[in-house]
């Protein structure tokens, strides 16, 4: 039996399990689809209850359903092109219309730096429908999709991005980053090495890459912890070095806006420092920062997270900067101050 074949059998199990608890199926008719989940997995070699199998062959955050649906739009996408071949060729697009489209994608950026991904997304759609000859309105909704955890759209996107433009090397840079977050690894390196072919010097997509082969050799779930690439930046290089150049790469110092907190806490780097500083009592003493306590004050106050040029140019932020740096480095100090994304973690909008 195909680890693929027990992927898809796990995903149809979480499917009628959740049907049985949801209320979707009949209580009459209850008992019998618990009897038939037990003989689906029993044939396949599939056990729900077998945690162990269950992180190894689980797709979640995406659901059967999900992917369905991703199926189902993609297939009257296709349908709709299919009709419209022999239509009348469209008129070329008005600078009127470019710039109304351009203005919607930064309205999406704003959305994307406040964290409102849904917003976003529709300001992105609105902006496609105006042109839908830019790559970078489709790289950014694939931003907006991953930051919501919809990976699987967000290859969709990375993928009609491309199309329109194969040079688009930020658009590799998305699709490698979705593929990973679904454990993809094998086509996340195909896709960072694509676009390292088109920008050879793209600091993000070397770190994804790198990252991605270290999940191939190893084997590991997508949600386990890379302990060893994770140790290559937890060095003390904190400020002006390593720290500020992994939440750069992670899309706080670049045009979209905000820190991403999704892909920070979705990076086995960052969550291993995370534990490190926890386990020594770091954590404990950075909360007592005042600064810290200011910055939180104005995030729940509806401000945005500050970019890393904010961050970088506040001396008392600068200085937490410096503690949680040393508080990461410990035993590890001198490492190396490159620290890049767990994933290739997602860059900031255009």
């Amino acid at each position: 039996m195909s680890e693929k074949q027990q992927r898809l059998v796990l995903s149809i199990i979480d499917f009628l399990n959740q049907s049985i608890n949801d209320g979707t199926v009949k209580a009459d008719d209850k008992e019998s689809l618990e009897v038939a989940v037990q003989c689906i997995g029993e044939a396949f070699g599939v056990d729900p209850a077998n945690k162990e199998q269950v992180e190894k062959l689980s797709v979640k955050p995406t659901t059967l359903q999900s992917i369905f649906d991703v199926y189902m739009k993609t297939r009257e996408k296709v349908g709709a092109r299919t009709q419209a071949a022999d239509a009348p060729a469209p008129k070329a697009l008005s600078a009127d219309d470019k710039a109304k489209a351009d203005k919607l994608k930064q309205e999406g950026n704003a959305f994307m730096s406040s964290k409102k991904y849904d917003e976003a997304i529709d300001m992105y759609n609105k902006a496609i429908a105006l042109d839908g000859s830019n790559p970078v309105f489709y790289s950014n909704r694939a931003a907006a999709h991953s930051s919501k955890g919809d990976h699987l759209a967000a290859i969709g996107d990375a993928n009609a991005a491309i199309k329109v433009d194969s040079s688009f090397s930020k658009a590799y840079h998305r699709l490698g980053h979705a593929q990973y977050s679904l454990g993809d690894f094998k086509a996340a390196v195909a896709a960072f090495e694509h676009g390292l072919e088109i920008d050879p010097n793209n600091s993000g997509l070397k770190s994804g890459l790198a990252n991605a082969k270290t999940k191939v050799s190893s084997g590991n779930d997508v949600s386990s912890i890379d302990t060893d690439s994770a140790g290559a930046g937890a060095g003390a290089g904190a400020a002006g070095g390593g720290l500020a150049d992994m939440f750069r790469n992670l899309g706080g110092g670049g045009g979209g806006g905000g820190m991403d907190l999704a892909s920070l806490m979705n990076n086995p780097q960052v969550m291993q420092m995370a534990q490190r500083m926890a386990a020594e009592g770091g954590l404990e003493r950075l909360m007592q920062n005042p600064a810290l306590a200011g910055m939180m004050n104005s995030v729940q106050s509806g401000n945005s997270f500050p970019s890393m040029q904010e961050l970088m140019s506040n001396p008392e932020l600068r200085d937490m900067a410096s503690q949680i740096g040393g508080a990461f480095g410990g035993a590890g100090a001198g490492a190396g101050s490159g620290a890049g994304s767990g994933a290739g973690a997602d860059a900031g909008s255009r």
